[in-house]
């Protein structure tokens, strides 16, 4: 092939080889299109390669392009593709000479539609799920009979009307309405306003605080119901402080708001049964139940009354029980009289015995010798006294006399341990002396043993030491190649060398050779002067 036109053809174009040709458009689209952006629907999906590489088509309702995913890039995708999922594809679009074709390789996919709203939505549900706000432990039991409903929700449409009205069915309470937007920008902005502005009721205002409040809307695709997924509406239902209903869209409909809610109702209906209970079955349950409670404290005073009436039967009369104490009693009372007679009698005769023992001789005698002994228990306390203070003073004396002392004895002790310590410092020189000699001698006879076993020695008895140009000692000839060079150590220094030919272990030179001789060169003093001389 040739780069240049034929003489014999009759234009003058440039001939191109098929591969030369293929090469050309490819490198051509791939600097047109270096980085694109595709939508469309994914057509002929079958899930990744044996390879580990995806292939498929992006198709719309006029064209069709051939794309293609790269195992590397397929592993960091988001989601995995899906057959008929409409995509938006990022990548560079080349050709495959192979087949003249053209296709994108795609290397981020990303949904686009309801799918990105999907993906969003998933996202932001795992986000949300993740700081805990769908967890069932912050979820608040909704209160039996709540006098107060607050109803967020437009205040236009069907939804409030079939709340109030049901709850008007089952137990009429008061009902407050906070109109909102449930549609459009800014819609989930005044949801969340209005759940916070509910908790911010004070209990006992001007304005009743609600008991429950149910947040709802009717039903509509995904993008309507939109505003009760915001992040804002979210967190300010979990926050919230009242207990709420959510109740948006059909029973299918599912919203995060559902999931952050303390219960969650497939209708507005729904939730406004879930608020309040039947009014009438209330008053039927506590209509039976006070009738049953009639009934069983009817039944309990009877078989109380019964269990008493046997009691009494069993019960003696009150003379029989009065019998016994009433004779005691007379008894005790017709030996009264006679008692206390006998008593004074006895009483009086004590009294005269005692009188009789009597004397102001033997009271003042008994007086005086109280006195006395007083008189000698303070003699005896006034020498205890002295004697304990003598006592101290004696030991008080002595301690001054011990405190007096304690100097001298002090300085004797301190001149015993200065002595002491004095010696130990000339015993510790000395043992520091006598160890230093004793490694000094070890050392001295370790280099005596190392220089018995030094080569040096053996080259001063006639040997010499052979190393290679890496500086490896050679022990044996066939480890040199003629003319390899050398060094040589004798005892008195280093020579130079280059190996010669071999020469046989007790052999001679070859007849005719010239007897060889030995030269010994010197380190010359001439820097130019070759370093290497000749061993043979």
């Amino acid at each position: 092939m040739s780069m240049f036109p034929d003489r014999d053809s009759p234009t003058n174009l440039a001939e191109y080889s098929v591969s030369e040709l293929s090469g050309s458009i490819k490198r051509t689209v791939e600097q047109a299109f270096d980085q694109v952006r595709v939508r469309g629907e994914i057509s002929g999906y079958r899930g990744p390669h044996s390879s580990g590489h995806a292939y498929f088509s992006l198709k719309d309702d006029r064209a069709r392009i051939d794309a293609v995913i790269w195992k590397g890039s397929f592993s960091k995708l988001k989601f995995r593709p899906e057959e008929g999922m409409e995509v938006i594809a990022t990548g560079k679009v080349t050709t495959f000479p192979g087949s003249s074709k053209y296709q994108i390789v795609i290397e981020t996919l990303e949904p686009a539609g309801a799918g990105a709203l999907m993906a969003l939505l998933e996202e932001r549900r795992r986000k949300l799920a993740a700081e805990g706000l769908f967890d069932a432990g912050r979820k608040r039991p909704l209160p039996f009979l709540p006098h107060v409903i607050g109803v967020v929700t437009s205040p236009t449409g069907a939804v409030i009307r079939d709340i109030i009205h049901r709850i008007a069915d089952r137990f009429p309470v008061h009902v407050l309405v906070w109109p909102v937007r449930v549609q459009g920008d800014g819609s989930g902005e005044e949801v969340a306003a209005a759940i916070r502005g509910f908790n911010a009721f004070e209990a006992g205002g001007v304005i009743p605080r609600p008991d429950v409040l149910i947040v709802a809307r009717g039903g509509g695709s995904l993008e309507d119901l939109w505003s009760f997924n915001d992040e804002a509406v979210v967190r300010a239902a979990a926050s919230s402080q009242i207990p709420l209903i959510s109740a948006v869209g059909h029973e299918t409909d599912w919203t995060l708001i559902d999931h952050a809610a303390d219960r969650r109702a497939p209708t507005p209906t729904g939730a406004a049964e879930m608020a309040v209970p039947v009014k009438a079955d209330l008053d039927a349950a506590v209509a039976a139940l006070a009738a049953r409670l009639k009934g069983a404290a009817s039944r309990q005073m009877d078989t109380r009354r019964q269990g008493l009436r046997a009691l009494a039967r069993a019960l003696p009369s009150l003379d029989q029980l009065l019998a016994l104490p009433r004779r005691r009693f007379d008894e005790a009372a017709a030996g009264l009289g006679r008692g206390l007679q006998m008593n004074t009698v006895n009483k009086r005769r004590a009294f005269e015995r005692a009188a009789a023992h009597l004397r102001p001789e033997l009271l003042s005698g008994r007086l005086a010798e109280r006195r006395q002994r007083l008189t000698d228990a303070l003699r005896r306390a006034d020498r205890v006294v002295e004697r304990r203070i003598d006592q101290n003073r004696a030991r008080l004396a002595a301690f001054d006399a011990a405190l007096r002392a304690t100097p001298a004895r002090i300085g004797v002790r301190s001149a015993h341990a200065r002595d002491r310590l004095r010696g130990l410092a000339l015993r510790a020189d000395a043992a520091l002396a006598g160890d230093l000699a004793r490694r000094k001698a070890l050392v001295s006879a370790q280099d005596r043993v190392l220089q018995s076993l030094s080569y040096k020695n053996v080259l001063s008895r006639g040997y010499a030491l052979v190393r290679d140009e890496a500086g490896h000692a050679v022990k044996q000839a066939a480890e040199l190649d003629p003319g390899a060079a050398i060094t040589i150590t004798f005892a008195d220094g280093t020579l130079d060398a280059v190996a010669g030919t071999q020469v046989p272990a007790g052999g001679m030179p070859p007849v005719g050779a010239p007897p060889s001789k030995r030269k010994t060169t010197k380190p010359s003093s001439d820097p130019a002067a070759p370093k290497q001389g000749s061993l043979f």
